[in-house]
């Protein structure tokens, strides 16, 4: 069923489309949310991909991890990540605000590939316009890979707030049209009918997958404290203007400030590229990098508030949602493309041919896991990051299983050779 707003009047009582009292049409109670503040509604992560062939002398940068090397006119600290990031080594600049991902550890490194993911931080974002960020990651990516082709983008949108705080009951009320769940531990509580996780003491919410659309909602001001960066933070609050005419001074010291984040993974993206379409041409946008994207980021953040619902009550939005939703703009010096644009996830399906390769390749996936007594756990994150991943969570999905079901499936399946055939398989 398909939520609906409430009604929003201005102080004087009358229907307003930019009204803080917000009316219940079915009981009539009246929420006034004339104290809370939209901050800043901004991009705090963009992260995009390359395809093409390392440059030979670029591997000589690697031979000597934690140093600190020479790199496209800067210095740079040089090093080894973890297997689970994707790749092998990278290249990070904190004073810039960058941090590049360098051979992909599922291609080889004479061969052309996914070979370079560059992440640029919420300052280097702050102080580029995408058309001179695009160039400056441009530039990069042409220092690490020749034959190079932008592979997409990723995106975290984020909402600071003051004046609101998530309700007790913020799980309960939260309803998620995500897929697939997290693998996650160290937290406090965790609903899987839900995809939510609550981390701390209540202060951070999770919802969704980090390889799909992904909300976080948590406090700004302690993350900020204990990063450090309470200092930085402030300053931006300061400097912009809030949301609402009424309220110029905008940011309170004394009041903590939550984030409302959407965090959209380059697989989702690329399905909005694919199957959005631009009202003028009737065509898809198709777009593979962030400076092309950003004026559709205002279109992203409506999207994500409809697909995570956090409702008042049974069909009906929590006027605080419709605030964010409405209200909220992506701080960028582009035209918003939001009533150009038709947005629309285009899903690359697994018929036929490959979705019985993807049915025959798990049988025999897991026949070989079994023989080498490899344990559901590694052997699903392993299968995570195989580049065919999306067909196989795709062809599944389809079939209604989730990330957390398919990883049930596999543990089940491995239990049962080692039952019936022992170390005989």
């Amino acid at each position: 069923m398909k939520a609906k707003d409430h009604v929003r009047l201005n102080n004087d009582g009358f229907e307003c489309p930019t009204g803080r009292i917000f009316v219940d049409p079915g009981n009539a109670r009246i929420t006034d949310l004339s104290r809370v503040r939209l901050l800043r509604c901004a991009v705090d992560t963009v992260r995009q991909l390359y395809r093409g062939l390392i440059l030979p002398q670029i591997m000589s940068l690697f031979d000597k991890p934690g140093t600190i090397v020479d790199f496209a006119g800067e210095r740079w600290h040089a090093g080894r990540v973890s297997k689970d990031s994707g790749y092998q080594y990278k290249l990070q600049n904190a004073d810039l605000g960058f941090v590049l991902l360098v051979k992909n550890f599922n291609t080889k490194v004479d061969v052309i590939g996914p070979h370079l993911k560059i992440e640029v931080s919420p300052h280097a974002i702050d102080s580029l316009s995408p058309e001179r960020l695009q160039q400056r990651l441009d530039y990069y990516a042409s220092h690490v890979l020749s034959n190079v082709e932008r592979n997409q983008c990723a995106v975290h949108l984020a909402l600071d707030v003051q004046g609101w705080q998530p309700p007790a009951d913020l799980v309960a009320r939260m309803h998620c049209r995500a897929r697939t769940q997290r693998d996650i531990s160290g937290i406090n509580q965790i609903e899987w009918d839900t995809k939510s996780s609550v981390y701390g003491r209540g202060e951070t919410f999770m919802f969704g997958s980090a390889g799909a659309i992904q909300l976080s909602i948590y406090n700004k001001t302690e993350q900020a404290k204990a990063t450090d960066k309470l200092d930085y933070w402030e300053g931006v609050w300061k400097r912009r203007n809030s949301f609402d005419d009424n309220d110029p001074e905008n940011y309170n010291a004394a009041q903590d400030v939550w984030r409302v984040e959407l965090r959209y993974h380059h697989s989702v993206v690329q399905q909005f590229a694919a199957g959005s379409v631009d009202l003028a041409t009737g065509k898809a946008i198709e777009t593979n990098s962030y400076e092309a994207f950003a004026g559709h980021l205002d279109g992203l953040w409506r999207y994500g508030l409809g697909q995570f619902r956090f409702l008042s009550r049974p069909g009906y939005f929590d006027p605080v949602w419709t605030l964010m939703r409405n209200d909220a703009r992506v701080d960028l010096p582009v035209d918003s493309l939001v009533e150009a644009t038709e947005y629309k996830r285009h899903y690359k399906t697994a018929r036929g041919f490959s979705g019985k390769n993807v049915e025959l390749f798990l049988g025999n996936f897991v026949s070989l896991l079994a023989r080498e007594r490899v344990s559901a756990k590694k052997a699903f994150s392993t299968l995570k990051q195989w580049d065919c991943w999306p067909v196989i969570r795709d062809h599944y999905a389809a079939k209604d299983m989730s990330e957390l079901d398919l990883f049930q499936h596999i543990k089940d399946r491995l239990e049962e050779r080692h039952v019936r055939w022992g170390r005989a398989v």
